[in-house]
């Protein structure tokens, strides 16, 4: 199943009306913003640790969103603060030794009755292939998935739905694709001119006269924090 809006798929599964809200690794709160702007009572709240994203956040405020630079490791807020905390794409870029850490920030800052909604990408298809010659992720989304599986077990949680659909990613030339994906703001890929040029040689087949045109696999896990 393609999706386009994963604010569809997020408020197929909770309800989003007068929610108190966490993301967590917000980056440029891009779905967040779309949400207060569907939920005219909802309030986000976006934690952020690359500190050049959190400038740019600060710049661009609006109502019921505020920022603040931390991770989930240790998330600056009483117990019992918030309904829903969101995971997009932001798990396995927590240092593995402490994702379990952040899951039980995480289930610590959630009302009794709260939802983690973690939203990973599957590591397959045609856009991994590429992505995985200069940031192979596999090891880390495994891991993610692992964490949740081991914080299920642990009592806090239940899952209660899961997901799987693709979502469609395009880049209007490789450069576009370059900035982006080989040159965020938060890591440092190591590029160098050989690497550049084996990673060009594998995307340019995907290029057409509109681009190239990926589509990423996604996986969903919705966990309740027990009463």
């Amino acid at each position: 199943m393609i999706v386009t809006d994963e604010l569809s798929v997020l408020a197929d599964l909770v309800p989003l009306a007068g929610q108190d809200i966490i993301e967590l690794g917000c980056g440029a709160a891009r779905l967040a913003r779309q949400l207060l702007d569907r939920y005219h009572d909802a309030q986000v709240t976006g934690l952020e640790v690359d500190a050049r994203q959190h400038a740019k956040n600060l710049a661009a405020p609006r109502e019921r969103l505020r920022f603040v630079a931390a991770g989930a490791e240790a998330i600056p807020f009483p117990d019992a603060s918030f309904d829903l905390a969101l995971m997009l794409k932001s798990l396995h870029h927590v240092p593995m030794a402490s994702m379990a850490r952040a899951l039980g920030e995480v289930a610590r800052v959630l009302r009794p009755g709260g939802h983690l909604y973690s939203s990973e990408p599957v590591y397959a298809g045609a856009l991994n292939e590429i992505v995985r010659l200069f940031n192979d992720e596999g090891t880390v989304r495994a891991a993610a998935q692992a964490a949740l599986d081991e914080a299920l077990r642990t009592g806090a949680w239940e899952q209660v739905a899961e997901r799987r659909f693709e979502m469609p990613v395009s880049y209007r030339d490789f450069a576009d694709f370059e900035q982006r994906m080989m040159r965020p703001t938060f890591a440092d890929h190591r590029i160098d001119d050989a690497k550049l040029a084996e990673v060009r040689a594998e995307f340019e087949p995907h290029c057409g006269p509109d681009g190239a045109r990926f589509t990423r696999p996604m996986l969903v896990r919705l966990l309740r924090r027990r009463d």
